[in-house]
């Protein structure tokens, strides 16, 4: 298995990756181009305009729409099947890896590790090749041009709305990087959970470990979930707080008459573009994070399956006693 999560996306294939990337570039422009529609047709309805031009602008506005969301039914199902050959890429070599050889034979820890290997830790991780390039591409894409676009029409209004993403940049990797600990850890503890299930041992002391165990995902889990539910809070504050700039500002400049009605709504309609490829982004960031965690993880243990001996790595920090920090 090549070395990098990044190696094996193009492993997976380098003319996909893109076809993909080809297609995330048609999807954000086809993004950006009906907010100035939307605008034409607030502003035409304010000024009377003819209706003729005004169901021209709709009429527009809904083949732009159509082809948008075409675009991105193509592309996700793409991705999709990307995705699932890496997947199963991952879980037949795993199954590849743990053929019986008399040189070499298969132990308990050897089927536990291979065993969460197909079950639990091959899809996370080959789903991503789907998305490794495209998302990132796609979802900057759409920020760039929503955001160039907004800047054209006002540049102190999109200003104030970039400032209130600022603190993201530093809150979030910190925060992603706690989370990534703790999934290091609860893929060790499953790891020990399969082992100790493929040895059928049912002693008082097994099952006493076993029951600690699942305690200790029961723990992962809900630290995992409240760094990222804060993480969350913390986000939509800001975006609240740009949609609260816009109203004050927006509405300070259509009163003074420094802007028309039509440029407050494309702003409204451009923060909300801006919010979802944001939050798009910081998941896909997240996803990366965790993702080269569990692919190293999968790479030393096909590595150690093929070196002398022929087992899978055994990690050796234990279920109960691994640090949570």
């Amino acid at each position: 298995m090549p070395k990098s999560l990044f190696g094996f996306v193009f492993l997976m294939g380098r003319h996909h990756q893109i076809a993909i990337a080809a297609l995330s570039v048609v999807l954000f422009l086809a993004g950006t181009a009906p907010l100035e529609v939307q605008r034409r047709i607030i502003n035409a309805a304010t000024d009377a305009a003819p209706y003729q031009t005004i169901l021209i602008l709709v009429l527009a506005y809904l083949g732009l729409v159509l082809l948008e969301g075409l675009t991105k039914l193509l592309l996700n199902i793409y991705r999709g099947w990307v995705g699932e050959v890496a997947v199963r890429w991952l879980r037949k070599s795993a199954l590849a890896a743990s053929e019986p050889s008399s040189e070499a034979p298969i132990d308990a820890v050897a089927e536990g590790v291979q065993l969460s290997i197909i079950i639990a830790e091959a899809e996370p991780v080959g789903g991503f090749v789907g998305t490794s390039i495209s998302e990132p591409l796609l979802q900057a894409g759409i920020l760039i041009a929503v955001g160039g676009y907004m800047i054209f029409l006002q540049p102190l209004m999109a200003l104030a709305v970039a400032v209130v993403f600022l603190p993201q940049i530093g809150f979030v990797p910190l925060m992603q990087t706690a989370i990534n600990r703790r999934v290091e850890t609860k893929i060790t503890v499953m790891r020990h959970v399969s082992q100790s299930m493929v040895q059928h041992v049912a002693t008082n002391d097994a099952l006493d470990a076993q029951g600690a165990r699942v305690e200790r995902l029961f723990s992962l889990n809900m630290s995992i979930y409240k760094i990222k539910f804060t993480m969350n809070f913390m986000m939509n504050l800001m975006t609240q707080l740009g949609y609260a700039g816009i109203f004050a500002l927006g509405s300070y400049y259509v009163v003074t008459g420094r802007t028309e009605i039509g440029t407050v709504v494309a702003f409204i309609s451009g923060l909300s573009k801006i919010r979802d490829p944001w939050g798009e982004l910081i998941d896909w960031y997240r996803d990366l994070r965790v993702t080269q965690v569990k692919y190293a993880m999968i790479r030393d243990a096909r590595a150690a399956s093929e070196a002398p001996g022929g087992a899978f790595i055994n990690d050796a920090t234990t279920a109960t006693g691994a640090t949570e920090a």
